[in-house]
């Protein structure tokens, strides 16, 4: 998924020095962003106060959306450096395209997993004919400095582990949990569950005290710890938790991401994650210049996307958090 603001903030992110040293309770606000033709998404990460949860560094939601007299998702070819992104279905189907020749559509309950590495391009569509909603996540996980020029790859994983227990039906899509382990391919300790949450739940979840961790409210609502998480909203929980308490109402569908605190400052800009804004700004150049870097998508019909025009102004240190 592509972030299609026009003009696209830069921002140095990661470091350990502004990590919240232990337990939080911390509503992060979103904003309305339009993403390619008919889509709007709720940006979550990077937001006021938050840009980064463990490796999680990009977090989108969108929908459940009426996509049944409209074309869906339609995001047109465009870039990757540096990251992965976790694609997660509620409802919908997605068409995946990518430079690497990869054509694969994925629903609810399937992992689309794409590793930019060194470069890669990539679209999605909803596909021709598609069902009447669209709902789910995208999300973005930095790359650590020893994997970020990695080769590019593309994993679907169509069956993912979990667990039934306590009103709780677990998915694990990246990481670990409760004994079951994701076939997802992570260079960094993280983790990425999904949670669908009985109505009357109420069930303490355990954490591993050396991630920080952050929930969202995917579908209905719930009390976490006390506090209330509306539908689309996130709650950042620091560090130093072993465990969480939810307590739901009715059904509700919760996104667990964690990980350990990011240690490496990075410069996120448009699609690109690098090291300075001089390699940010190569990146840009070479897109637009169609470099073999990224390659071509094949069997996307329209144009792709350009890299914006970078901001005037030099690139500052702000950290994790503002």
């Amino acid at each position: 998924m592509s972030n299609t603001e026009p003009r696209p903030a830069p921002r140095e992110v990661g470091g350990l020095a502004d990590t919240t040293a232990g337990p939080a309770l911390d509503l992060l606000p979103g904003k309305q962003v339009p993403l390619g033709e008919g889509t709007v998404v709720r940006r979550l990460l990077p937001t006021l106060g938050r840009r980064m949860v463990g490796a999680w560094a990009f977090v989108d939601h969108y929908g459940p959306d009426d996509v049944a007299d409209g074309p869906g998702m339609q995001v047109s070819p465009h870039p990757h450096t540096g990251l992965q992104t976790v694609s997660w279905l509620l409802q919908g189907t997605v068409h995946h395209h990518d430079s690497l020749g990869s054509d694969v559509t994925f629903g609810p309950g399937q992992l689309a997993l794409m590793t930019a590495g060194h470069g890669i391009a990539h679209s999605e569509q909803s596909p021709v004919p598609h069902p009447r909603y669209l709902h789910g996540a995208q999300l973005w996980v930095a790359l650590p400095d020893s994997a970020r020029d990695t080769a590019p790859a593309f994993e679907h994983h169509a069956a993912l582990p979990g667990f039934d227990s306590d009103g709780v039906t677990a998915t694990v899509l990246m990481g670990s949990f409760g004994g079951a382990t994701s076939p997802g391919t992570a260079h960094t300790p993280i983790l990425g569950v999904d949670l669908d949450l009985a109505a009357g739940t109420d069930v303490e979840l355990p954490l591993e005290p050396d991630f920080e961790h952050a929930l969202l409210g995917a579908s209905g609502g719930a009390d976490v710890e006390g506090a209330p998480l509306a539908h689309g909203a996130m709650v950042y929980l620091g560090t130093g938790r072993r465990s969480v308490r939810i307590r739901t109402e009715a059904a509700t569908k919760l996104l667990l991401l964690g990980g350990e605190p990011f240690e490496e400052r990075l410069v996120m800009w448009w699609n690109f994650v690098g090291r300075s804004g001089e390699e940010i700004a190569s990146y840009a150049e070479q897109w637009n210049a169609e470099d073999t870097r990224f390659g071509a998508v094949e069997g996307y019909e329209g144009d792709r996307q350009l890299a914006p025009a970078l901001p005037p102004v030099p690139l500052k240190a702000r950290g994790r958090v503002r």
